[in-house]
């Protein structure tokens, strides 16, 4: 691939850093006018992107280190050139959600209308960071025969990068859809973690890089099937929620008739 941007003088610019900026200030956009709509300072769309972007690239690389802990042990200063590829999404996800707890504790905001809010912009800046990981190289396919078949690591293989930012956008279109329609509490969450992981689950068996492995399955995989069981215990939680809810508001009359 092409993995080089640009030059400023001898120093090279990574097309993985670029879009990962590119995807920090989509995000951050993204926020701060979805921020706005709610009625929000516009302020704190930007502040959730910085801290997120703190937890989020602390977990990711974190767990790609220890992942490739041997290496990293050979060449300590590279633990820290990010530019250079290394992060692991759920490794992100994980630091992004210990952020999540701290700020709706400090804004004083249930914790799951703070995930509503927050996964609505997650798919965009996961899909341009993809893209980021196709012209670096990383994160490929295993080998395949497909007219859309890409030329990398020395072999004809399915663009798995492409896959996923293609479907983290259509993710994007339908949970912003979703909570433009001031669902219940919780439902965004829900459809997040019943869309994203699935489709995880079903790359990792086209994913020709090195993974890491819990018996039969890719640690990856089993984190999607705990993240999809997790979404269908939001998601019973928010239907139980709603048809309580329902059954107040059709109590409410009857007893004001008394």
């Amino acid at each position: 691939m092409h993995p080089i941007c640009f030059h400023i003088g001898a120093k090279a610019i990574y097309w993985y850093g670029v879009l990962g900026a590119l995807a920090f200030l989509a995000a951050s956009a993204h926020w701060s006018l979805l921020a706005r709509w709610k009625g929000w300072s516009p302020s704190r769309g930007s502040d959730l992107a910085i801290w997120l972007v703190l937890g989020g690239l602390l977990g990711a690389r974190l767990n790609y280190v220890a992942a490739n802990l041997q290496y990293y042990l050979e060449d300590p200063w590279e633990m820290l050139r990010i530019d250079h590829g290394g992060l692991i999404f759920y490794g992100g996800i994980v630091g992004g959600f210990v952020m999540v707890l701290i700020l709706s504790r400090r804004w004083q905001m249930p914790v799951l209308e703070l995930t509503d809010f927050t996964l609505t912009g997650l798919p965009l800046a996961h899909a341009i960071g993809r893209i980021g990981c196709f012209l670096n190289g990383c994160c490929y396919g295993s080998v395949a025969r497909l007219p859309w078949a890409i030329w990398m690591q020395g072999a004809y293989r399915h663009p798995t990068q492409l896959y996923e930012s293609l479907a983290n956008i259509m993710i994007y279109l339908l949970l912003l859809r979703l909570y433009l329609r001031r669902p219940s509490r919780g439902l965004p969450t829900a459809a997040y973690l019943l869309a994203y992981p699935p489709i995880r689950f079903l790359l990792e068996f086209i994913r020709g890089d090195e993974r890491m492995r819990a018996g039969p399955l890719t640690v990856a995989q089993w984190i999607s099937l705990f993240l999809v069981a997790s979404g269908l215990v939001v998601l019973f939680r928010v239907w139980r929620r709603s048809g309580s809810d329902s059954v107040k508001a059709a109590e409410s009359p009857a007893e004001s008739r008394r």
